[in-house]
């Protein structure tokens, strides 16, 4: 089999077509599903009458079945063939599912489209991260991986936008049909990414296998214990909307709060794009493993202040940037960690487990967080969050010691 680094360019130029496709699809698949998931709450409580425990059903339902169609997406990635079909029909089932919605006349409709666009747009992640190492050279992986994420982050600022503009110009069941056209052109963009990547000379029949124990071994098994650290302790964004909502509405009048809080949000989701491509630049000079460390500390500091402060706006502000330089971060330095740990034969594999690791990772977070704020205090939950930080800070020390 041809070695794909054969085909990659140097460090120094390390951007090319390629690059920048799969950056091009990361941005349009998601602001294309955005779409929909911003308009998906209304849409089952006013549209078809649904009550809110529906949603949290559907959501719960949807991410589940991703961060399983991860692990399965890992296993194929493995193969250099699969992978480039894998991350086509990820790419392409994803809008259409997603674009159906619109069409649905109940609640088990949308949650059977949403559960399948869940499913394929998880199944693919893998893929991509590996044809990504497939187009850089190592030296290169961060600013690689810190490019992909900055389009990613920014497809999550124009899709809502985009959403309020279609709803604006038709109604929410146009407006979801459309979401698909710019998932579509998002299978445009990966094919075109694809077609950069040199094809194998003989194409070797790999088993369908997840390469589990590997994975969790050495250097890579480390990693991913880090990650897993991280992940427990990374609660949904939604977590600090509300806590900047309930501080604000003790003292202002409740729409105000809540415009307050999405601006904040704004503002992190700003932060997080513009952070990635610098923590990139740091993992390619410094070690992804420092980058990953930057972005941990970001996070321990904007929840520790979550979790101590009041209804203060610049003191949130700096609260939710802190947490989007911290995304911006981690989840670059996460991937480019993962493609230089592991061995070209497991790279898929790899990629499937930290994607795993991320989402089940992220559900737990949420769960945990919801029931300490519920039962104690919203104190307590980002208290509980800031202390996984501080344990996934102690295992990459001990990483570092390690790897010295």
């Amino acid at each position: 089999m041809t070695d794909a680094r054969a085909s990659r360019p140097t460090a120094r130029g390390w951007w090319s077509s390629g690059v920048a496709g799969i950056g091009a699809a990361s941005l349009l698949s998601d602001a294309g599903h955005e779409i929909p998931t911003s308009l998906l709450p209304g849409f089952l409580t006013s549209t078809l009458g649904a009550p809110a425990a529906a949603l949290g059903l559907i959501e719960g339902i949807a991410d589940g079945l991703a961060g399983a169609s991860r692990l399965v997406g890992g296993a194929v990635a493995d193969d250099p063939a699969r992978r480039r079909i894998a991350a086509l029909a990820g790419y392409g089932v994803t809008p259409v599912l997603s674009g159906l919605i619109g069409a649905a006349t109940a609640a088990w409709q949308v949650g059977a489209l949403r559960a399948g666009a869940w499913t394929a747009r998880g199944f693919r992640v893998p893929s991509r991260n590996a044809l990504l190492a497939d187009l850089v050279p190592p030296e290169a992986y961060g600013r690689a991986y810190g490019f992909e994420r900055a389009m990613d982050n920014l497809g999550a600022i124009l899709g809502p936008v985009l959403a309020l503009a279609l709803v604006a110009a038709f109604d929410v069941r146009t407006a979801i049909y459309l979401s698909a056209i710019p998932g579509l052109l998002a299978v445009v963009a990966i094919g075109l990414a694809i077609r950069k990547i040199r094809r194998p000379t003989r194409i070797e029949r790999r088993p369908l296998r997840l390469h589990v124990r590997p994975v969790l071994r050495g250097d890579l098994g480390r990693l991913m214990a880090t990650a897993g650290a991280f992940e427990v302790g990374n609660v949904a964004a939604t977590l600090l909307i509300l806590r900047a909502t309930e501080l604000l509405g003790t003292t202002r009048p409740s729409d105000e709060a809540v415009r307050i809080a999405l601006l904040l949000y704004v503002g992190y989701n700003v932060s997080a794009t513009l952070a990635s491509i610098p923590a990139g630049h740091v993992g390619d000079r410094a070690g992804a493993r420092r980058a990953f460390g930057v972005g941990i500390l970001m996070f321990l500091a904007g929840y520790l202040t979550f979790a101590a402060t009041g209804p203060s706006v610049p003191v949130l502000a700096g609260a939710f940037l802190a947490a989007g330089i911290g995304i911006g971060f981690a989840e670059t330095a996460e991937h480019a960690a993962v493609a230089t740990a592991a061995p070209e034969s497991i790279r898929g594999s790899a990629f499937g487990v930290l994607a795993a690791i991320q989402s089940f990772g992220n559900l737990a977070a949420s769960a945990v967080a919801g029931l300490l704020w519920t039962a104690i205090s919203p104190a307590w939950a980002f208290g509980w969050a800031a202390a996984l930080m501080t344990i996934a800070s102690f295992l990459l020390l001990r990483f570092r010691a390690t790897n010295r």
